[in-house]
């Protein structure tokens, strides 16, 4: 009685999220041209509009689809997550829809509009002073309350069906059908996790497409570094990205170098001051990663407008602003890090077609 019990909470479950995917449209992909690169366009993938405000929410759903068909999450289990946030947010929404605790273990630093999301969508917060901790103090407390740790670092990669089934490259190449260049020249991404680069070029290849694949990462991330050199799979000690959402300390088992066909450095002025000119010039407020993916996109831009051609850009819109209030969008703590944005911004506004009013 007790497998056939479980069995249907099973089937219930499942069904609970493909339902909440059913209600859900797919997300916008915003086109924006660059009036100083002639013949080439930027498209947004804009993740924001997610019923949990991010990217992550794909991940999310795939992460609890995967434990639910291999059966490691049952109608008791507390579900435990390491995350910077945004990946948590998304998790506790799936887990009170199915009735289930849900921790995060989150580093410190978190901005507190995502911890207050977190809460919001009945999780609970688990803080860790040093990021590095985070994967060890999620299995302890997996182990204390007989959970499940999801471990978004280890099963981004797999959880979601690279092949298509309404993943992110799927929606990416069909939206992008009717567009002057339908086959984007590029595709930008970060690497949190790894998963979504990772979906991104297999798709790529599996539908043999000329499309190449750009991963843009914070100076203070050990990704770019373990790309151009293998050997290389940890920071020093007090080194972290501050990209929040992107940028990793240690290399993790999701990030697959071998389906990226490049890698660009981001530095954090850059990805601020690309974030806050994004955000004037779309009237509305985007994350940190974003402003890390639209530097990529300019700097491939730069080298299509060089080499004489033409083509078409896709980038992800990760998530929006508010969450970032008072980080990002506050001028006092950017300058208490020693983060000189403004220039970026206003030398980013002019690229885009805006007027430098920041």
């Amino acid at each position: 009685m007790k497998a056939q019990c479980n069995r249907h909470w099973l089937n219930e479950a499942i069904r609970k999220i493909e339902a909440d995917f059913n209600r859900s449209a797919d997300t916008h992909l915003i086109r924006l041209p660059l009036p100083n690169h002639p013949g080439v366009t930027l498209y947004l993938k804009d993740e924001s509009s997610h019923p949990t405000g991010s990217l992550k929410h794909r991940l999310a759903r795939s992460l609890f689809l995967y434990a639910l068909c291999n059966e490691w999450i049952g109608p008791d289990t507390c579900v435990i997550e390491a995350s910077s946030g945004s990946t948590a947010v998304s998790e506790a929404y799936f887990a009170r829809l199915l009735g289930l605790r849900f921790i995060a273990v989150v580093p410190a630093s978190t901005a507190a509009p995502k911890l207050d999301a977190i809460l919001f969508h009945g999780g609970e917060i688990h803080t860790v002073a040093d990021p590095r901790t985070v994967y060890d103090v999620a299995h302890r407390l997996a182990a204390e309350t007989g959970g499940h740790y999801l471990d978004q670092f280890t099963y981004a990669e797999r959880a979601t069906d690279w092949r298509g089934n309404n993943n992110i490259a799927e929606s990416i190449f069909a939206q992008m059908a009717q567009e002057e260049h339908p086959v984007p020249t590029w595709i930008i991404c970060g690497a949190g996790t790894g998963g979504t680069s990772a979906t991104i070029g297999r798709y790529i290849r599996y539908q043999r497409h000329a499309t190449r694949l750009c991963v843009a990462d914070p100076e203070h991330s050990v990704f770019h570094r373990h790309y151009a050199d293998p050997a290389v799979t940890a920071l020093p000690e007090g080194c972290a990205s501050r990209i929040e959402g992107i940028g990793r300390p240690r290399v993790e088992p999701s990030f697959i170098p071998g389906v990226i066909d490049r890698m660009i450095t981001v530095s954090d002025s850059d990805s601020i001051g690309a974030m806050r000119a994004l955000s004037h010039v779309l009237g509305r407020h985007v994350g940190g990663s974003t402003g890390t993916n639209l530097i990529g996109c300019l700097t491939i831009a730069d080298e299509i407008v060089a080499a004489g051609q033409e083509g078409s850009i896709v980038t992800l819109l990760c998530d929006g602003g508010d969450r970032y209030t008072c980080t990002y969008y506050d001028d006092a703590w950017l300058a208490e890090r020693m983060i000189d944005w403004a220039p970026v911004a206003g030398r980013i506004t002019g690229a885009l077609g805006g007027q430098a009013r920041l």
